[in-house]
């Protein structure tokens, strides 16, 4: 539907609600049923795509949002649930000790470097590696 379409609908309505009153009752039942008409039309044309998704998830066994969960629908919701979070554990426990292998590969790098370890604690040797590096 357009605009013009939308406010003359509107223009119409608005007339109707305030004539009703006043018009006979033949033109009101008329009106009524003229109604009842475009709403059921109107119904038949929207229920089908509900009616059609409805069929899909209820399937075979009946509704599907409305029944009550048994013991297997319950386990069917937790199982993946329960492997989900053991997955995020052990991955975040895998990279704690990927984090923990890197530092101490640092640390060896450090230690057996011929270096003294006051040299990397030392400024003027930042800003050398710094230049060295670009």
């Amino acid at each position: 539907m357009n605009t013009k379409e939308l406010q003359f609908a509107y223009l119409v309505k608005h007339a109707l609600e305030e004539n009703s009153q006043k018009l006979p009752d033949e033109t009101i039942a008329r009106l009524s049923f003229a109604r009842k008409i475009a709403v059921s039309r109107k119904k038949k044309r929207h229920l089908l795509p509900i009616h059609a998704v409805h069929n899909i998830l209820a399937g075979p066994t009946g509704n599907f949002f409305n029944a009550p969960l048994t013991l297997l629908g319950r386990l069917g919701i937790a199982a993946p649930l329960l492997a989900g979070a053991l997955i995020l554990i052990g991955l975040y426990e895998f990279e704690h000790e990927q984090r923990i292998t890197e530092m101490a590969e640092f640390d060896v790098a450090v230690l057996s470097d011929e270096l003294p370890l006051s040299a990397y604690a030392d400024q003027g040797f930042n800003a050398y590696l710094a230049r060295r590096d670009e």
